[in-house]
């Protein structure tokens, strides 16, 4: 088998050198995408009955790399059905090192759909199981889980993001702190380029509703230290002021809009009074918290 895996690596790392040498020289890059046709027909004589199939989750992980490359992820679904449903496969058979690559690549899937859920679960078992010598590996995890556990409301530690040399994301989990909506597009702004070439642009981007309902929860612990019984009553134009304050420009009737997108979603609990201009809050939990588990690797 480890003739095997060494072939495989190789078939998949030729292709890629092929295909620069042929964009270089301005011919169509195709060998990648060959390569990837023929660990299919591998995938499918390993997956069969046999000890042999222990081979099968390497050889998908090749599979994955070479359809991440291409900007083909929707060929990973095939490769995962035959892992995930077939009765042959027991998962927990297969080597440490395969099972890790497998659950980083479908949490990474299942980022870009935004099942932040099943990639928390799916990330987690890779760092939780990857060698922690192995630094680089575990910094490739953590691009991807910081964005999914700041999804599902979980903040990583400033120490986790200063040792993994994951500085991209520090102003946006300050901004996320704060309540700082500046703060949090300056950092997109800065960091576009990154978080564009990991794909979780559109997904840190999204945590825009949650630093808005900081912002609100801010207002709202100050009132309350100074009139509790009127705390779970926020008038409109005291968001416009704060937001006006973070020099972000939104008039009242956008405000409103966005409160509103907080209740639906329902990170706020209430309603809004239109008449009076004031966001009536829940004085049970008015502000849910999301649901995960914390990072520590």
């Amino acid at each position: 088998m480890e003739a095997l895996y060494t072939v495989t690596r190789e078939i998949r790392v030729l292709a890629e050198m092929a295909d620069r040498d042929l964009a270089s020289s301005g011919k169509t890059p195709e060998k990648l995408k060959g390569a990837g046709s023929f660990l299919m027909k591998v995938f499918g004589a390993l997956a069969g009955k046999g000890p042999k199939r222990v081979g099968a989750l390497y050889v998908t992980c090749q599979l994955f790399k070479v359809y991440f490359k291409l900007g083909t992820v929707h060929l990973c679904r095939s490769v995962i059905r035959s892992i995930e449903t077939a009765r042959i496969f027991d998962f927990e058979e297969f080597p440490t090192r395969d099972k890790v690559t497998y659950m980083y690549y479908t949490g990474r899937l299942e980022v870009l759909n935004e099942n932040f859920i099943a990639a928390d679960q799916k990330l987690m078992y890779a760092l939780l199981h990857c060698n922690r010598r192995y630094e680089a590996n575990i910094r490739m995890i953590l691009k991807y889980l910081i964005p999914v556990k700041l999804s599902i409301g979980i903040l990583p530690k400033m120490w986790l993001i200063e040792k993994c040399n994951l500085i991209e994301y520090a102003d946006v989990i300050k901004a996320l702190i704060r309540g700082d909506v500046r703060l949090l597009r300056r950092a997109l702004q800065e960091h576009e380029d990154q978080f564009l070439r990991s794909g979780v642009y559109l997904v840190l981007e999204k945590l825009e509703l949650q630093v808005y309902q900081r912002l609100v929860k801010k207002i709202y612990i100050i009132q309350k230290q100074k009139d509790a019984s009127k705390a779970h009553q926020i008038k409109l134009e005291q968001i416009v002021k704060a937001l006006r304050w973070l020099e972000v420009d939104m008039d009242a009737d956008e405000v409103e809009c966005m409160m509103s997108i907080l209740i639906y979603k329902n990170l706020m609990k209430g309603y809004f009074a239109h008449k009076n201009k004031v966001v009536v809050l829940s004085k049970q939990d008015p502000f849910p918290k999301l649901k995960g588990k914390p990072v520590n690797p």
